[in-house]
């Protein structure tokens, strides 16, 4: 597992053996960042991620990498929680992240204090942990961590439906890679024109 392009390009990155940890392959997770750049390796620049379930920490530091300004990595086991700062500190990253190790609604009451507005948030929980992912958008449409130009994206199964709306929080493309999925959401109404919040992207 590497980074993929960036500051950090070709580093690699550590996973641990035994956890029920699945990082997003390295050609899935390219498809992502090749999705949300549209070409304009700029179009990071400046922004904020949320990386819930964050595993090895693989897509946030990515998005570092790529020139985010902040991200904002979830992870309530303590193994997972140690690889993602392991990672972190082997490619010398000091600064613009936050590490929670907790579980999600204690997560998402302090980002909310802090009030975080994410530009993208990445949403991987473990595929046996099917509720989390109706829970966890659900959870994001009614909470101020997501706004009208915030793309949330869940990785699942292609074989498994997460759900096409949960509130607000409407998806409006899915992509299909082997056996895993990504599912793209926004708030706004199935009317509103597809607009992304990352500069220069397209859609």
């Amino acid at each position: 597992m590497r980074v993929i392009a960036g500051k950090y390009r070709s580093r690699t990155l550590r996973s641990a053996r035994g956890l029920d940890i699945r990082p997003t392959s390295d050609r899935l997770r390219e498809t992502l960042f090749n999705v949300l750049t549209a070409g304009n390796p700029a179009a990071l620049d400046g922004t904020v991620w949320l990386d819930l379930f964050a595993g090895t920490g693989a897509v946030g530091i990515e998005a570092l990498s790529r020139g985010a300004k902040e991200v904002y990595f979830v992870e309530s086991s303590v193994t997972a929680a140690n690889v993602i700062r392991n990672n972190l500190e082997s490619l010398g990253i000091a600064d613009g992240f936050h590490l929670l190790h907790e579980e999600l609604p204690r997560a998402f009451w302090r980002m909310e204090r802090r009030h975080v507005a994410a530009d993208v948030v990445f949403v991987d929980p473990p595929y046996r942990l099917s509720n989390a992912y109706a829970n966890t958008l659900r959870a994001l449409a009614e909470s101020s961590l997501v706004w009208a130009m915030s793309v949330v994206v869940a990785e699942h199964e292609k074989k498994f439906d997460p759900g096409a709306e949960f509130g607000a929080l409407r998806r409006f493309r899915k992509l299909e890679q082997g056996s895993a999925a990504l599912s793209f959401y926004r708030m706004g109404t199935a009317s509103d024109p597809q607009v992304w919040p990352i500069p220069g992207a397209t859609t």
